[in-house]
C-alpha cells in the first residue's frame, strides 16, 4: 500500500481511496471507456454503494446483465456452493460435466422451438463467454449454411445487418458497424456484410442477392439509440427469410430474458428466429456466459468436431450460475414484472416529457426505455442524475437509457421519477 493512500472503513473489496482507484485505472488500464466519476464498492438489488456508504440507484443494470438485480441471493448461493464443494473449476472439454449438461438442457428448453421450418427437432446450445463470441458463432452458422445448403461459394457469403447496430467490438463484428469510432484504424476489416436502414423492409428485400445467407438483427436496438422497430418489421424479416432460404438471427443479448416485458423480445410480434443469441443476464450478471441457440438439425449440420471451441465456454461455475439465473427469471416472473413496472414507469416518464423543454421522445417496451433529448446531449443529463443518486448513461449520444434491474419496486420508481423530474423539468 502506498503511504499516500487514504484508508477508509471497509466498503467492498478494498479500503483504497477513490482517487487512487481512478489513478490506477488511468495509469495501468486502456482508456477505452468514457467514465462517470464514481467508484462502486458494493452492489445489491437495484442499488450501488460508494466508499462512504452513499447509495445510487442503478438505472443501467450493466446493459441488462443484472436483470435479476445485483447479487441475487439464489444465484450467489449456487455459485458459492459450487466453489465450496469443488465443482466450480474449469474442466477440459475432453470429458463431460454434469453442470454443462444440465445447463444446456435448461437453456435449450427455455427458448421455443427455433427454426421450425427445419422440423421440430428440439434446440441445441453452443456456450461461450461474452456475448460478442456468440455473435461470431451465429455468423459462422449463417455462413456455413449458405455454403453447405445454398451452394454459395465459400468466401462469397453475405449477411444483411442494420445501421446503428451494436453486436460487440471484435474485429469481424466491428467490420459491419456503422459507428466509425468502433472500427477506424482497425482494418483490414472483414467483408461479407451489407448494412441497411433499421426498420426498413423494402431496403432489406432490395439487398438480398444470390450470395445472401442470413440476416442478423437486434429485435430492439440498445446502443443504437434505444430504438423500437415499426410494427411488422420482424414479421417482414421472417417472411423474407423463408422466401429466400436465409438464416434469421436475433441478437437478444440486451433485450432478451425479460427486459422488454416478454421472455424474448421477438415474442412481441410472435415471430420465431432460426438462431438466437443470448448473454449478459443469462448468468444473472455474476459470471461471463453467453449462448448461441438453434434448431438441432442446424447445429448438427454446421458444427463438427474441431469447428468450434472455447476453454471457458460453458465451464462449470458459469453453468451453475446460468441454471440458477434462468430459474430466477422464470420462477420470479421477471418478464411479467418488467411489463407491469415498465408500463407504469414509461407512462410517468412520458408525462415528464410533455412538460420538459428538453425531451423529444420517450420510447421502449417493458423496462427498456429511452428518453431522447432535443439537444443531443444525453450525457449532460446523466451527470446531473448522478449528483442526485441515479446512475444512468447515454445511448448513441442523444438518448438517456432507462434499463434498471427487473426487480424494481414502486418506491424505487417513485425515487427515479422524482429525480428525472428535477433534471428534465426543473
Amino acid at each position: 500500500m502506498l503511504n499516500a493512500e487514504k484508508v477508509f472503513e471497509p466498503q467492498g473489496f478494498s479500503q483504497i481511496g477513490d482517487d487512487h482507484i481512478v489513478k490506477y485505472e488511468e495509469t495501468f488500464g486502456a482508456h477505452h471507456y468514457e467514465r462517470i466519476n464514481m467508484v462502486v464498492r458494493q452492489s445489491e438489488g437495484c442499488w450501488l454503494t460508494d466508499i462512504n456508504g452513499k447509495k445510487y440507484f442503478d438505472c443501467l443494470a450493466a446493459y441488462s446483465a443484472a436483470n435479476p438485480g445485483h447479487h441475487h441471493p439464489k444465484i450467489v448461493k449456487a455459485v458459492v456452493d459450487a466453489l465450496n464443494n469443488n465443482y466450480g473449476s474449469v474442466i477440459s472439454n475432453v470429458v463431460y460435466t454434469d453442470s454443462l449438461g444440465l445447463f444446456l438442457k435448461r437453456a435449450a428448453e427455455f427458448a421455443p422451438q427455433l427454426a421450425p421450418r427445419f422440423g421440430k427437432n428440439g434446440n441445441k446450445v453452443l456456450p461461450k463467454n461474452g456475448g460478442v463470441e456468440s455473435v461470431e458463432t451465429a455468423i459462422k452458422a449463417a455462413r456455413y449454411y449458405g455454403w453447405k445448403s445454398k451452394g454459395i461459394p465459400d468466401g462469397k457469403q453475405e449477411i444483411i445487418v442494420f445501421k446503428n447496430n451494436f453486436h460487440g467490438r471484435m474485429t469481424t463484428v466491428i467490420s459491419f458497424s456503422t459507428t466509425q469510432k468502433y472500427k477506424q484504424g482497425f482494418g483490414p476489416l472483414t467483408p461479407g456484410f451489407v448494412a441497411v436502414e433499421y426498420g426498413n423492409i423494402a431496403e432489406v428485400e432490395k439487398a438480398i442477392n444470390k450470395n445472401t445467407c442470413g440476416i442478423l438483427v437486434e429485435p430492439m436496438q440498445g446502443e443504437g439509440g434505444m430504438n423500437v422497430p415499426p410494427e411488422g418489421f420482424l414479421k417482414g424479416l421472417r417472411e423474407l427469410s423463408d422466401k429466400n432460404d436465409l438464416i434469421l438471427l436475433f441478437d437478444e443479448i440486451q433485450v432478451g430474458l425479460g427486459r422488454t416485458g416478454k421472455r424474448f423480445a421477438f415474442e412481441h410480434e410472435n415471430v420465431i428466429p432460426d438462431g438466437l443469441i443470448l448473454g449478459k443476464a443469462i448468468s444473472g450478471g455474476v459470471l461471463p456466459l453467453s449462448v448461441f441457440i438453434t434448431n438441432s438439425y442446424l447445429m448438427d449440420l454446421i458444427f463438427k468436431q474441431g469447428s468450434d471451441g472455447s476453454t471457458f465456454g460453458g465451464y462449470p461455475l458459469a453453468c451453475v450460475a446460468g441454471i440458477a439465473a434462468l430459474d430466477v427469471i422464470e420462477n420470479e416472473n421477471l418478464a411479467e414484472k418488467s411489463a407491469i413496472q415498465g408500463a407504469n414507469l414509461k407512462k410517468r416518464l412520458e408525462d415528464i416529457g410533455k412538460r420538459s423543454p428538453h425531451v423529444k421522445e420517450v420510447r421502449g417496451k417493458g423496462l427498456f426505455i429511452g428518453i431522447e433529448v432535443k439537444e443531443g446531449n444525453a450525457m449532460e443529463f446523466c451527470r446531473k442524475l448522478l449528483d442526485l443518486g441515479i446512475l444512468a448513461n447515454d445511448s448513441h449520444g442523444h438518448t438517456i437509457r432507462i434499463s434498471p434491474p427487473l426487480i424494481i419496486n414502486d418506491k424505487e420508481i417513485d425515487f427515479l421519477v422524482e429525480k428525472m423530474e428535477k433534471v428534465l423539468v426543473g
